[in-house]
């Protein structure tokens, strides 16, 4: 696992959560080449579907800009190296 530390930046997961979300990216960084966005978002994701049920979204990148609905309790965006990692449950219409 990568050495470095990730920022929270904003959420409202539990913490438990919060420490899953985080474990993931870094296991994703691990995995993955820095530079492949999409496929550090898709393992993040599908584990996060695996773990606590579909619906869930994760955007990384080193720029980007969002706006959103999401399920209380299901939204986190922190950095982590070089990159920023938004996963979030989409809330139900």
């Amino acid at each position: 696992m990568l050495e470095g530390k990730a920022y929270v930046k904003d959420t409202d997961m539990q913490l438990k959560m919060q420490v899953h979300a985080m474990d993931s990216a870094s296991q994703a960084l691990d995995v993955y080449d820095v530079v492949d966005c999409t496929s550090i978002a898709a393992h993040i994701k599908k584990e996060f579907d695996r773990v606590y049920g579909g619906g869930w979204q994760c955007v990384v990148g080193s720029n980007f800009s969002c706006f959103f609905t999401h399920s209380k309790g299901s939204f986190i965006y922190f950095s982590l190296e070089t990159l920023n990692f938004l996963i979030f449950k989409g809330a139900a219409c």
